[in-house]
């Protein structure tokens, strides 16, 4: 039991952790020219077909083989699955609308609190004091991170302070439906099903863009198989393995690993400025993970 919620919460650390790699190699496929539709277009239709080679060759075909699942379980992993294809839409929108990406990030990571007021309002499960300390550290160093504190001037438009709202609850809702939704379900098959409904989404959005602009197809060999990588088939099928077991209340708080790794990659990789105050900031982050687990779920656990 104790290994299992161990590798549970490296699951969803890493789920977050690719979608913080994922805003880095988005830029870069701005910067040779793509737009948002292509972008988001390829990496879900080859998300969509990763995961299913994947579930093709998981351990766990023959057993989904010898069970059948309902076409409620199924029809609802698909509704619940373009909120996963909302995330991506609703964060690039953002960005697309002049919000700057320090800014975006910031909408981004409300989740860690919208995680647990839903985990309050759905399982009645009140955060504890040092869950809502860990909460508070976090929006600090997000704060500091993104280098807020040292931006002046800051003109922002409304839209895309919408949709960077939307892209937050969209993101807690993706982690809701991986920790409530078909449980008995092999995680590969469930993550396929939910990249359906993430994928029919983003076609749906952007289907007047990719019918009535041109089309650089060049786009899924370039930039699409890695984007998909990090962007659709890790983030669905980690999360499905990881959030039935740790909970969306201490999922959306493991989840802010996305800031520092997301910062930590436009420094290396694209060559931003990091100030001393943004390493603070993630430092801060990554302390109040640690000390959550290390402080009051793994003693928690190892008692049981």
């Amino acid at each position: 039991m104790n290994v299992n919620y161990l590798k549970s919460l490296f699951f969803v650390a890493f789920a977050a952790a690719s979608y913080g790699v994922l805003a880095t190699f988005v830029r870069l496929s701005y910067n040779d020219g793509y737009t948002t539709a292509e972008v988001t277009f390829s990496q879900a239709v080859l998300g969509l077909l990763g995961l299913i080679i994947l579930h093709g060759f998981s351990k766990n075909k023959q057993v989904s083989k010898e069970k059948k699942y309902t076409l409620k379980d199924k029809v609802y992993l698909v509704l619940c699955g373009t909120s996963f294809g909302l995330t991506s839409t609703f964060y690039y929108l953002a960005v697309h609308y002049g919000i700057p990406v320090s800014i975006c990030i910031v909408l981004l990571m409300q989740a860690v609190w919208m995680g647990a007021l839903v985990d309050f309002i759905v399982n009645r499960k009140k955060p504890t004091l040092v869950e809502i300390v860990a909460i508070i550290i976090i929006l600090l160093g997000t704060l500091l991170a993104t280098n807020l504190i040292n931006e002046s001037h800051v003109h922002l438009n409304a839209t895309g302070v919408i949709f960077g709202i939307l892209a937050a609850l969209s993101y807690t809702f993706s982690m809701f439906t991986s920790n409530k939704v078909a449980l008995s379900m092999p995680s590969t098959l469930r993550s396929v099903y939910l990249l359906v409904g993430a994928t029919l989404m983003v076609s749906l959005i952007w289907a007047h863009a990719l019918i009535t602009e041109p089309f650089h197809f060049s786009i899924f060999y370039k930039w699409g198989i890695i984007l998909a990588v990090f962007g659709t088939i890790l983030p669905p099928f980690l999360f499905t393995k990881g959030m039935p077991v740790v909970g969306i209340g201490i999922g959306s708080i493991i989840a802010s690993l996305e800031l520092p790794v997301s910062v930590m990659m436009a420094k290396f990789v694209l060559s931003e400025k990091v100030t001393s105050l943004q390493w603070v900031g993630i430092v801060l982050i990554l302390i109040a993970i640690v000390l959550l687990n290390l402080t009051f779920i793994l003693p928690k656990r190892l008692k049981k």
